[in-house]
C-alpha cells in the first residue's frame, strides 16, 4: 500500500514537473519572439499550484481558460479581476497572473501561470482588392499573402474591357511621352539658338528620360550645321561687300586718274584752238583732240557709272545680311512658338491617357498584369502599425512579414514621368 503511494504521489511530481517545464519553455519563446500582445489577441491560459504538503498539484481551473484582450487592453479574470495586457509579452502576462493570485489568496508558493496564444489579432486589408476586410493572423503573414486572402487585386465583371483600355491608354502615353521628350529637346535648342550659346541645357522636365543624352546630342549636332550654314552665309555676304568696296576704291582711283588726263587734254585741246584760230596749227590736229578729250569724258562717265553700280551692290549686301539676321530670329521664334503649342497639346492627350488608365485601373486593378514591366503604373503596399507609440504609416513590399493588427493598404499607382 505504501509503495503504491509513493508511485502515486511520483507520478504526480512528473505530471507537475512537465507542466512547468511547458509553461517556462511557452513562456520562453515569447520572450525570446518578444511579441507585444494587442487588443483582441486570444489567449489561452492555464494556472496550476505545487502542494508541497501532500506532493499534490492543484489545477486552478476557475482561473484557466480561453480569453480575449479587451479594447482596453487588459483581461478580466476571475479573482483576478482587470489585468493589463496589451504591450506586454506572454511570460510578463504569466508572472503577473500567478504574483496577483499568491497576492489575492495569500499562498505560500507562487502559483504556476501558462499563457500561449490561441489566436493572434487580426489583420485589415484595404484598397485596391477585391474583398476588403478582416483576416486571422499566421505566423510568416507576409503581404502578398494577406492580398491572397483577400480575392487579390480588384477585378470587375468587365475586367477584359477594362484591361484593354489600360492597355490603349498606356501606348498613346508612351507614343506622346516619347514626343515630348523630342519636343522638350527641340525646345531647349531652340531657346540656346535664340540667347546665342554654343552648348544647349538639359532641361528638367528630361533630367529622368533615359534618352535624355541622345536627344540633346543630336540637337546639338542640327544646331551645330544650322549655326554653321548661318555663319558661312553671313561671311560670303562680308566677302562680297569686301570685294565690292575694294572695286569702289579701285574705280575711284581710276577716276582721279581720268580726271588728271582729262584736265591735260582739256589743256591741249584749249592750246590747239588758239593756235588754229592763228593758223599755226591744222584743223585734223584739233580734231584729235576734242576726240581725245571726248574719249576720256565717256570713260569718266562709265568709272562712275561703275562706282554707283558697285555702291548699290555694297548696300543690297548689307540688305541681304540684315535680311538674314531678321529672318534667322524670326524663324527660330515660330518654331519655338509652335514647339510650345505643340507641347501644350501633347500635355493635354498625356493627361488624358493617364486619366483613362487611372479609370482603367480603378475599375480592375488586375488590369496591372498586362504590364508586367511596371513602366505604366505599379502596385504599392501601406502598413499602418500601432507599435504603442500610436500608428505609423509605411511603405512594403509584397514579401515582408506582418505583425498581428496591422493595416495594409493597397493602391495602383501610375508613374508620373
Amino acid at each position: 500500500m505504501q509503495i503504491r503511494t509513493a508511485s502515486a504521489r511520483s507520478l504526480r511530481v512528473l505530471c507537475f514537473l512537465a507542466g512547468a517545464l511547458l509553461a517556462l519553455t511557452s513562456s520562453a519563446l515569447a520572450n525570446d519572439n518578444s511579441y507585444r500582445l494587442g487588443v483582441m489577441d486570444k489567449l489561452r491560459i492555464r494556472v496550476a499550484e505545487w502542494q508541497p504538503a501532500d506532493g499534490t498539484v492543484r489545477n486552478w481551473d476557475a482561473v484557466s481558460g480561453d480569453y480575449t484582450i479587451g479594447p482596453t487592453g487588459s483581461l478580466s479574470l476571475p479573482f483576478v479581476g482587470d489585468l493589463p495586457a496589451a504591450g506586454k509579452t506572454t511570460g510578463e502576462v504569466a508572472k503577473t497572473i500567478g504574483e496577483e493570485l499568491r497576492s489575492k489568496f495569500a499562498l505560500r508558493n507562487l502559483p504556476s501561470a501558462s499563457v500561449e496564444i490561441a489566436q493572434f489579432r487580426p489583420v485589415f486589408v484595404t484598397g485596391d482588392v477585391n474583398t476588403p476586410g478582416e483576416y486571422p493572423y499566421a505566423p510568416n503573414l507576409t503581404v502578398l499573402k494577406a492580398v491572397s486572402l483577400s480575392g487579390g487585386l480588384r477585378r470587375s465583371d468587365a475586367g477584359q474591357r477594362f484591361a484593354r483600355d489600360f492597355i490603349d491608354a498606356r501606348g498613346d502615353a508612351a507614343v506622346y511621352d516619347s514626343s515630348r521628350g523630342r519636343l522638350l529637346a527641340r525646345r531647349a535648342r531652340l531657346q540656346a539658338e535664340i540667347a546665342r550659346v554654343p552648348e544647349i541645357k538639359m532641361p528638367a522636365e528630361l533630367e529622368k528620360t533615359p534618352n535624355a543624352p541622345q536627344l540633346i546630342a543630336s540637337e546639338a549636332a542640327l544646331m551645330k550645321s544650322r549655326r554653321d550654314r548661318y555663319e558661312l552665309q553671313l561671311k560670303a555676304l562680308a566677302d562680297l561687300r569686301g570685294l565690292l568696296e575694294t572695286e569702289v576704291q579701285s574705280l575711284s582711283r581710276k577716276a582721279e586718274t581720268q580726271k588728271r588726263q582729262l584736265q591735260l587734254v582739256s589743256e591741249d585741246r584749249d592750246k590747239m584752238a588758239r593756235l588754229t584760230e592763228q593758223g599755226l596749227a591744222t584743223s585734223s590736229r584739233r580734231l584729235t583732240s576734242e576726240e581725245r578729250a571726248a574719249d576720256l569724258e565717256s570713260n569718266m562717265l562709265d568709272t562712275d557709272t561703275a562706282a554707283l553700280r558697285a555702291k548699290q551692290d555694297i548696300n543690297k549686301a548689307n540688305q541681304d545680311e540684315v535680311n538674314l539676321r531678321n529672318d534667322w530670329e524670326a524663324q527660330r521664334g515660330k518654331e519655338l512658338q509652335d514647339t510650345e503649342a505643340e507641347l501644350e497639346k501633347l500635355g493635354l492627350q498625356l493627361t488624358t491617357s493617364r486619366e483613362m488608365m487611372a479609370e482603367a485601373l480603378a475599375q480592375s486593378a488586375e488590369a496591372l498584369k498586362f504590364d508586367p514591366s511596371g513602366q505604366a503604373a505599379t502596385i504599392k503596399y501601406l502598413v499602418v502599425r500601432d507599435d504603442g507609440q500610436g500608428p505609423k504609416e509605411m511603405t512594403v513590399g509584397e514579401n515582408d512579414k506582418l505583425l498581428p493588427g496591422d493595416v495594409i493598404k493597397v493602391s495602383s499607382e501610375l508613374l508620373m514621368q
